[in-house]
């Protein structure tokens, strides 16, 4: 149980999850120092509005909040190491992330489920997350995913479901779930790691903590997956083809249960590898089987992540936003259903190689139409694969697309960069997108 009444805490990155860890610190009576690197005139409205609730502001750097002299630094997602954070952490002041705090910090603890992974982690936590609604227990939903559960840490709960990433799980002191799983490890924010055995070390701090009477979920086969899951004493089990529970090329196969993939809303290879491990997951909760056959039946997934927005001319337009890493394009290329592919890609580079995606491309692409940051990039590692064009704007990559794809190809929205370049997030980009499809002549 979190104990910090009287103390004071200095909570760095004033986003969603700052604002969030900020009133719940004061909620349990500690006084509350609330930092960010942007100026006063540049925060949100709900930065501006906790100096009104006793939370004492510094933006526009974090000198004047004295992190070495606080007793707790909550640090927010994404916060690089910064000199005021090192100089408090080389003082032993504790430093944790807003997960962390927020799993002590809940008024009737839970068992939690974490859920990490390069990709597809959003899909299987929400997947999750309605299995166990569905079969009535009281369940959170969020983390990485959407709320902060900070936010929410007086309601009672039966189960959290927290979506992690490796940023959040830079910084665990406590950090134990019931169910841990770690998806898949594809290289992803070597703009942030030194290594991509950094990064996946970060992923993995998740299992650290487990104990036998813990479930660990990972790929079969996949050795970073499980040299991290054995960094607990969790009990591991495995999903995928030939694992605890099976992904067969007509069915996934759970135990006695035997769910055919011609029967499940959630159609392609990556995504049923993504309910072989939902599947894996809830296995300590006891639900129904009927309940899990309904929910595989009719959950639809996630806006953003290979949804179908439209055909025009015999092409079919699909927007994958969230596809923000090589890995993830690549996955969404090799699995559309259609033979060709004319794939928008682009924006601000995470550091990572994009052979694996001139790989793909070079099997299943028609051409590809690059903007951004990184379409210079792109465009000198596809070479001569395949023909690419340069667009200035959403809208300018729509149309050149259309006028590239074929009858029976698809123009596929999978960017394998973030967002932030031109667009508010990946959410903001999928939406201009759809857009620009939807405004098309016929």
């Amino acid at each position: 149980m979190l104990d910090v009444k009287g103390k004071r805490v200095v909570v760095v990155g004033l986003g969603a999850s700052g604002i969030a860890a900020c009133r719940l610190l004061v909620a349990r009576g500690a006084h509350v120092v609330g930092t960010d690197a942007k100026k006063a005139e540049s925060v949100s409205d709900g930065v501006r509005a906790l100096a009104g609730e006793g939370i004492t502001l510094v933006l526009g750097g974090h000198a004047e909040a004295r992190l070495p002299e606080a007793d707790l630094v909550v640090v927010s997602p994404g916060v690089p190491l910064f000199p005021e954070l090192e100089a408090a952490e080389k003082r032993g002041v504790p430093i944790w992330g807003e997960v962390e705090l927020a799993v002590q910090a809940l008024a009737k603890p839970a068992p939690v489920i974490a859920i990490g992974g390069t990709n597809g982690k959003s899909t299987t936590t929400s997947l999750v997350g309605e299995l166990l609604a569905r079969a009535g227990k009281r369940t959170f939903v969020g983390g990485n995913l959407g709320e902060p559960l900070a936010a929410h840490a007086d309601e009672p709960f039966d189960v959290v479901v927290l979506e992690v990433s490796s940023f959040q799980m830079e910084r665990v002191a406590a950090f134990r779930p019931k169910v841990s799983v770690l998806l898949n490890v594809s290289p992803d924010h070597l703009d942030r790691y030194p290594s991509e055995a950094a990064y996946a070390d970060a992923k993995g701090n998740a299992f650290v903590r487990q104990t036998e009477d813990d479930v660990a979920v990972v790929p079969v086969n996949d050795e970073v997956c499980l040299r991290q899951a054995k960094r607990g004493a969790a009990r591991v089990v495995t999903f995928g083809e030939g694992g605890d529970v099976s992904v067969g090329a007509d069915a996934i196969v759970d135990g006695a249960a035997v769910h055919p993939r011609r029967t499940l809303s959630l159609q392609g290879g990556h995504n049923a590898l993504n309910v072989a491990a939902a599947l894996a997951a809830i296995q300590p909760f006891g639900i129904a089987p009927e309940i899990v056959r309904e929910v595989l039946t009719t959950f639809e997934g996630l806006p953003h992540r290979m949804v179908f927005v439209r055909e025009r001319r015999s092409v079919r337009f699909y927007d994958d936003s969230k596809g923000t890493n090589v890995g993830a394009t690549v996955t969404a290329v090799r699995g559309i259903r259609e033979d060709k592919v004319v794939l928008i890609a682009g924006g601000r580079d995470k550091g990572g190689s994009y052979g694996p995606l001139v790989d793909a491309l070079r099997e299943r692409g028609r051409a590809a139409v690059l903007i951004g940051e990184a379409k210079e990039l792109i465009r000198d590692a596809i070479g001569s694969a395949l023909p690419v064009r340069i667009a200035a704007s959403m809208d300018e990559a729509v149309l050149v697309s259309a006028e590239l794809a074929r009858p029976g190809d698809a123009v596929l929205l999978s960017p394998a960069c973030s967002s932030f370049d031109m667009f508010r997030d990946y959410k903001d980009r999928g939406d201009a997108f759809v857009r620009a499809v939807m405004e098309l002549s016929a």
